[in-house]
């Protein structure tokens, strides 16, 4: 195991989100039990502080950007600020909904419609991000997330304010609609991570990636769709589960996104002005973590010294004579194992 290799493509922006997701989910889960007693505006704390973050972050980024107007013609510097500022007022939004959220639990006198107003902004915003996201090659998941999900939080004001009264299964249809579609990409990778294994001319490198790709997914969407499946179940009044079993099988897909965040390259510089990877920001901060950042780690070799000892000890090559040339007294040396017998001599006999 690399360290230094596992951490270089760390990406800190999504960490942070699914961090604060999974405290929150915990928190929530243990106040819809009555296992604790506390308001919701503490129980929305991880979200909060993911919001605070980003707030800080994109303040400092622009007043780096404005004080060092040198910066703007480095590579695609304008893009990533743009995209910076794209993220913020798209967090400033989701931001309003769950104040308003939590307003509405507290005191609970106006309609969801009024509480799910911001998401329905979100949703039109979104879908032009993602627009001029692929037109700059940029990764926009959370703008892909809020737009294809505008008839969902339609569907769920609706419910609550008791506009219309399906049952959450029919409900979450649209909700279903796109786990039809990520069931699909777990498939797809499955079949491919299949034929891989099956063609001798991948090499073992990529064969590793595929398969990693395919278990990734599958821990991701399998754990996610049964987590919706028991709570639209729960809400129906189908089982009579606790919040806190229904939400285990969400808390194991939010941990393996936490642990794909090792893996996946990206996230934008202009976060606190550090204009630069997090890993190599975080190693100018603090040098002594570079000893630890080049050590690496091989799993396959046995630490059992009598292991060891058993093991069979490699011949050494062959040792060959040096050859003298008379003519020019230089000794060559050959070389083991690229040393081959000359053929013998051939006698062609001329015709007459």
């Amino acid at each position: 195991m690399n360290l230094r290799g596992l951490f270089q493509d760390f990406n800190p922006s999504k960490f942070l989100i699914y961090s604060c997701l999974l405290l929150f989910s915990v928190l929530l889960s243990l106040r819809l039990d009555g296992v604790i007693q506390w308001s919701y505006w503490a129980v929305f704390t991880p979200i909060w502080l993911w919001k605070l973050l980003v707030i800080i972050g994109a303040s400092v980024g622009t007043g780096v950007w404005a004080h060092n107007p040198q910066y703007r013609a480095e590579g695609e510097t304008c893009v990533e600020f743009k995209a910076m500022l794209i993220a913020v007022g798209l967090h400033v939004l989701l931001l309003m909904f769950e104040v308003l959220v939590c307003d509405r639990v507290a005191r609970g006198n106006y309609f969801w419609l009024l509480v799910f107003m911001p998401l329905f902004f979100v949703s039109p915003v979104s879908v032009a991000a993602c627009v001029w996201g692929f037109r700059h090659d940029r990764s926009l998941e959370l703008e892909v997330l809020c737009s294809v999900n505008i008839l969902q939080f339609i569907f769920i004001a609706l419910r609550l304010d008791r506009i219309i009264n399906w049952p959450w299964l029919v409900v979450c249809v649209p909700l279903w609609i796109l786990m039809s579609f990520l069931c699909l990409v777990v498939l797809y990778y499955i079949i491919w991570s299949v034929l891989f294994l099956r063609s001798i001319d991948i090499i073992a490198e990529q064969r590793r990636t595929h398969i990693t790709m395919a278990i990734s997914w599958m821990t991701i969407v399998v754990p996610l769709l049964t987590f919706e499946i028991l709570l639209v179940h729960k809400l129906d009044g189908h089982n009579s589960l606790s919040y806190v079993c229904v939400f285990v099988p969400l808390w194991l897909s939010l941990l393996t996104l936490m642990a794909t965040t090792f893996g996946q390259k990206g996230g934008n510089h202009w976060w606190f002005g550090i204009r630069k990877d997090f890993c190599h920001f975080l190693l100018e901060l603090l040098p002594f973590l570079r000893e630890y950042g080049n050590v690496s780690y091989d799993l396959q070799r046995s630490e059992d010294p009598e292991t060891a000892e058993d093991l069979p000890v490699p011949e050494p090559p062959p040792k060959i004579a040096p050859m003298f040339h008379k003519k020019t007294g230089v000794v060559i040396t050959q070389s083991p194992g690229k040393y081959f017998v000359p053929p013998p001599k051939l006698c062609i006999d001329m015709p007459d």
